[in-house]
């Protein structure tokens, strides 16, 4: 679960951080009250689950309460990749002397939060990461100790000389580490962290990622989900028990369980095809699944085939096939589909497929071959 700026900056204020003020806007009129009460030069920025934010046109500086609400006025309904912005963060300017990189993240190969810092911080640390990584420190967490207060001064002294300075970093450090345990995130980055020309250090940025799997803990965390925020068809995909990511191909995919999905992905992608999601109906023989996977796939615009890869284990295939069968009937399909059934019931799944009208495959590779080749072609067709 993704938050905002503005929710992970109050997460980051209730352990010490130091952030400059700021507050959450609707309106222009209320974006200019807030820059008015705060009497100083302000930030506007869009409050959306990407990044790019300031690329796109969606982070402004305001010198006064008119610019803010000119900006305001500007950013709120803009178009960032695919999302509409509905709400801005106002928050008080900071004059900047210098720029670092402070994240955390789950690094599944140590099994460990790992840090990664760099006195490179700034917009392009992807950049940074990639073209130069010796600039990047990294520090994995022993997570049954926590944070040490040595090794947060190690990492402080890695991104800035000045003791003063790398003294207050290691504090952030420690607090961001505090943040990052209590709140169940797989990731916590403030970047960020600047030096002001008067030396001090504040975080001017934040995001956090929470690992869906520690909501049911966190119900406080979880109650700051903001769903109009997010993918539409990932939303009624979560609400409808599916796991499910879209993506930019146009090979829609439904399959059952995770390891398969990603196989059956890497193949669209080696037989030269892209895939428009990652989708997960699990393993439930509940054909109801298969009747609202169908029903979120075909709503995106961009799908030209749907491949059906079901190895069928305690998924029974014969449940799937009358997923299918109810599906289209509800709602008869405008793309082709291909179908590759194999394993549990499949003599019975097969024998429903062909009385409805569809046949089924049992090779992956020929399936996925097939459903790659019939989305270019209708794709091509559709662009003529």
């Amino acid at each position: 679960m993704n938050l905002h700026e503005y929710q992970a900056k109050e997460l980051l204020r209730a352990v010490g951080v130091p952030i400059p003020p700021g507050e959450v806007a609707t309106t222009p009129e209320q974006a200019e009250g807030i820059a008015r009460k705060y009497g100083k030069p302000v930030m506007v920025k869009a409050q959306v689950h990407v990044g790019g934010r300031g690329k796109a046109g969606g982070v402004k500086y305001c010198p006064t309460p008119e610019a803010a609400k000119e900006k305001a006025s500007a950013i709120l309904g803009m178009d960032i990749k695919g999302l509409t912005v509905e709400k801005v963060l106002v928050a008080e300017a900071a004059d900047i002397g210098s720029e670092a990189y402070v994240g955390i993240i789950v690094d599944r190969a140590t099994k460990k939060p790992v840090f990664m810092v760099s006195a490179a911080g700034g917009i392009d640390i992807e950049e940074v990461a990639a073209t130069t990584p010796e600039k990047i420190h990294y520090h994995p967490v022993d997570p049954r100790y926590g944070l040490q207060p040595f090794e947060a001064m190690q990492m402080g002294f890695f991104l800035y000389s000045d003791v003063k300075q790398a003294r207050a970093a290691a504090k952030i450090m420690q607090q961001l580490y505090q943040a990052f345990v209590a709140n169940g995130c797989s990731l916590a980055e403030i970047n960020p962290l600047v030096v002001t020309p008067q030396g001090e250090v504040v975080a001017v940025d934040a995001k956090m990622v929470i690992d869906d799997n520690e909501l049911d803990r966190l119900p406080k965390v979880a109650a700051l989900r903001d769903e109009s925020s997010e993918e539409k068809s990932e939303v009624e995909a979560r609400n409808a028990n599916l796991t499910f990511i879209k993506l930019d191909g146009n090979v829609g995919c439904v399959v059952n369980g995770a390891g398969l999905a990603m196989a059956t992905m890497d193949l669209v992608k080696y037989y030269g095809g892209e895939p428009a999601n990652f989708l997960d109906i699990g393993g439930s023989s509940n054909p109801e699944k298969v009747v609202n996977a169908l029903r979120i796939i075909t709503a995106d615009p961009n799908v030209k085939a749907i491949l059906f890869n079901i190895f069928g284990g305690i998924t029974r295939t014969d449940d799937v096939a009358n997923g299918i069968v109810t599906a289209t009937k509800q709602n008869p399909l405008k793309v082709p589909i291909v179908i590759r059934l194999t394993g549990t019931n499949e003599e019975l799944a097969l024998e429903i497929l062909k009385k409805n009208g569809f046949s089924a495959m049992t090779d992956m590779d020929e399936a996925v071959q097939r459903a790659v080749q019939l989305a270019t072609q209708s794709a091509a067709e559709a662009a003529k």
